[in-house]
């Protein structure tokens, strides 16, 4: 058990090289995980002795209070100082030599970027996989609205509670509260005391803090939450960051990575793939396969990236570019024997992210549906829907995380389906009354699209507060397996207009207010081949994916009622809608 400087104490248990079946003296580098995951699971073991038997010692925490730890459990409250504590514990041990590296991904990277944030003077390098940078702006919440995916994280990790653990009665009850956690996105507000959470209390308010706290303010700048708010006191170490273009966290990645790179003096790495949430040693996302050559050996990565900054060895990573991408799209698009589409792609390194010679470059919306880089006429126009919060467009894909049995991560064929939530019918999604479709026509040239993307729209609403989503889309022409043809994501996003000024206090809607929006869609990499089609869908509900705005303009988490939004998106020259696609053209 390793003290924490207010005395609560946590599992750990330490992994050390041998010599004839005896611990070796050392010293050696250490590498430290810190993980709500369970410390002594088969995986975890199986990775501590990978490590120690390379010439380190490894070294996996239980965070406070789950599992073996004292404590109760916040997600990420402690972590800052639990992680410093850690560290510096760890450096003083006579088995070490001074040097500490960090290494994890999910809640287990975000939590390297918290300890970080305090600076550990033996802090020497990290390998932060799919971790945060503001919980507030891209992770639980994303532009003003809730990531539900944390309201089934909650009553997932809520079935491996001590208190589960401890009282096989309530853990039967935790089990069958999170198969069903589907129905609690029907209930709404989510109310204190009713559901199973009610016997874990800081599991439930958690819960009750991220749906009311809509607004970024001090409980979203907590240095557990806010790694970015935090970049100045940021640890200058090596880092690598580790992400992947279908994950829940690739805004994310690509953000700590562009902002430490140019405060920090020391190597700073960017390593996307074609990946879903920690799906590095798979080839395919969703639907979509992206080929043999594009998975990684995780542990081996790794242990070369510390076997440089710790050992001072030869590696991969002694003589490498700042940034290594997977782009996607340069496949056959056919079916494969398991039915994944072939989209194919490639590695390259590349000297920044955004790549130096992005162009970014206007595709506008047009009123007959088309997508083109030509600037709009100036003749006002318009396309408009009715937006009914009781009949949300449902979530097909993405970049989504910890949401089973729920929502799947990847792309997709934006059809309906029964294995999707609340789709209720097998036609395109974008036959809906509420979705609208701009789209490009087929492309006479390859172009690829690498870096953030960002949407402007020009819009109004019948309503005090709405929401509007963006969704990136590749159109894929009939073939063989698909005479239909496919059309399926890329990126997505979401902005509740409340939000639009600013994100510390909400601004209603004024009637008849044409309101100018930007928004980030997350990064990805693609080819558009010659004969495929962008497309841009636009809506205002991505369900159970994000919350569902009432369109009341009411508090956030606590409202009971709901209305009807007559939505417009404007689309002429005074009002030139567009998305900004990142252009590489060599």
């Amino acid at each position: 058990m390793v003290p924490m400087r207010d005395g609560t104490r946590l599992a750990t248990d330490i992994y050390r090289p041998t010599e004839a079946g005896q611990p070796a003296p050392g010293p050696f580098p250490v590498l430290l995980e810190r993980t709500p995951y369970d410390k002594a699971a088969p995986g975890n073991a199986d990775m501590g002795r990978y490590y120690a038997r390379r010439g380190y010692v490894c070294v996996l925490q239980d965070v406070r209070g789950r599992f073996m730890s004292e404590g109760e459990w916040y997600p990420f409250a402690k972590e800052a100082p639990d992680g410093f504590d850690t560290v510096e514990w760890l450096a003083a041990q006579p088995w070490c030599d001074g040097q500490v590296g960090t290494m994890g991904g999910s809640y287990c990277g975000s939590d390297q970027s918290a300890l970080a944030t305090l600076n550990p003077p033996h802090l020497r390098t990290m390998v932060v996989a799919v971790g945060a940078a503001s919980y507030y702006h891209a992770s639980m919440r994303q532009n003003g609205a809730l990531e539900q995916r944390f309201i089934i994280y909650a009553f997932r990790m809520a079935t491996t509670s001590r208190e589960a653990l401890a009282d096989a009665g309530l853990r039967a009850l935790l089990e069958e509260a999170y198969a069903n956690v589907g129905e609690w996105f029907g209930r709404v507000p989510f109310k204190k005391g009713a559901s199973a959470l009610r016997h874990l209390p800081s599991y439930e308010q958690w819960v009750l803090d991220i749906l009311t706290h809509g607004e970024y303010g001090p409980y979203w700048q907590q240095r557990g939450y806010d790694i970015a708010g935090h970049y100045a006191e940021h640890a200058d170490v090596p880092t690598l960051y580790l992400g992947g273009w279908y994950d829940s966290y690739a805004r994310a990645t690509c953000e700590n990575f562009v902002a430490l790179a140019k405060l920090k003096q020391s190597r700073q790495m960017l390593l996307m793939g074609p990946w879903t949430h920690g799906g590095w040693e798979e080839t395919f996302a969703g639907d979509v396969d992206f080929g043999i050559d594009s998975h990684i050996h995780y542990h081996d990565l790794r242990l070369a990236w510390f076997d440089h900054f710790l050992k001072g060895l030869s590696t991969e990573f002694a003589d490498c570019q700042p940034v290594r991408i997977f782009t996607m799209g340069t496949g056959s698009d056919r079916r494969q024997y398991t039915g994944h589409i072939a989209h194919g792609g490639f590695w390259r390194e590349e000297p920044d992210f955004p790549l130096p010679d992005t162009t970014f470059t206007p595709w506008y919306l047009h009123p007959d549906g088309c997508l083109s880089r030509a600037e709009p006429d100036p003749e006002p126009s318009a396309s408009r829907y009715t937006f009914d919060p009781r009949d949300p467009v449902p979530t097909i894909g993405g970049g989504i995380s910890a949401a089973n049995p729920i929502m799947e991560p990847g792309g997709f064929d934006q059809k309906g389906s029964p294995r999707f939530f609340g789709c209720t019918d097998s036609l395109p999604l974008n036959a809906r009354s509420d979705v609208l479709s701009f789209q490009s026509e087929p492309l006479a040239n390859d172009l690829e699209v690498t870096g953030p993307i960002r949407v402007v729209l020009h819009v109004s609403t019948s309503a005090p507060d709405t929401d509007f989503t963006a969704k990136l889309i590749e159109v894929v022409p009939p073939t063989p397996d698909d005479p239909d043809g496919l059309a399926f994501n890329l990126t997505d996003s979401i902005l509740r207009l409340r939000y639009r000024r600013g994100w510390t206090r909400p601004d209603p809607i004024g009637e008849g207010e044409i309101c100018h929006i930007e928004f980030d869609l997350y990064p990805t990499s693609n080819v558009f081949k010659a004969g495929h089609a962008i497309r841009l869908d636009i809506s205002s509900s991505n369900f159970p994916r994000f919350d569902v705005n009432p369109n009341t303009g009411g508090p956030l988490g606590r409202d009971r009622t709901f209305r009807l939004a007559d939505q417009t998106v404007h689309h002429d020259r005074e009002h030139p809608s567009h998305v900004l696609l990142p252009e590489i053209r060599r």
